[in-house]
């Protein structure tokens, strides 16, 4: 019997990349627009991502993110997916992340019922966006005991 298993103790890499295939395979609200293969996550960025599947994964970072640090608004994850811009000769500044990829893939996690919004606080998870965070976290969690047999006492 596992005891309550959360985000907190999966590594986030491994934890990302399982549910954006879930949200790939199980959830049709998610799909990444025409524009998405086009556009760049910022200005900081020099081109678009290489991975055909970026839309995926930034929402299964999101959807941590709620998990993890929770209401959270769009201003607040532009400040966490921002970076670095190289201006030649001039220090480097940092700058915020594009919002509109942000924006719509909260849109899309509402309407698959994974987000709900809070009056001017931001975003949360609902029951079953937890449930849903909870139980991958679990199977994850699982496959990691059964690779590495010394993680079994902290079950």
């Amino acid at each position: 019997m596992i005891n309550l298993v959360t985000v907190r103790d999966v590594p986030a890499d491994i934890f990302i990349e399982t549910l954006a295939k879930y949200l790939k395979e199980n959830i049709k609200e998610l799909r990444p627009p025409e524009w998405a293969l086009f556009v760049k996550t910022g200005c900081h960025a020099d081109r678009p991502p290489d991975d055909p599947d970026w839309w995926y994964k930034r929402a299964a970072s999101i959807l941590r993110k709620l998990y993890l640090h929770g209401p959270v608004g769009v201003e607040r994850l532009r400040t966490a997916y921002g970076g670095r811009v190289d201006l030649g000769v001039a220090r480097k500044h940092v700058k915020k992340g594009g919002g509109s990829n942000i924006r719509k893939i909260l849109q899309q996690l509402e309407a698959a019922g994974l987000v709900k919004k809070l009056d001017k606080k931001g975003r949360i998870l609902t029951p079953e966006g937890q449930s849903l965070l909870d139980r991958i976290a679990t199977k994850i969690f699982r496959r990691l005991v059964h690779e590495r047999p010394e993680l079994k006492k902290y079950l």
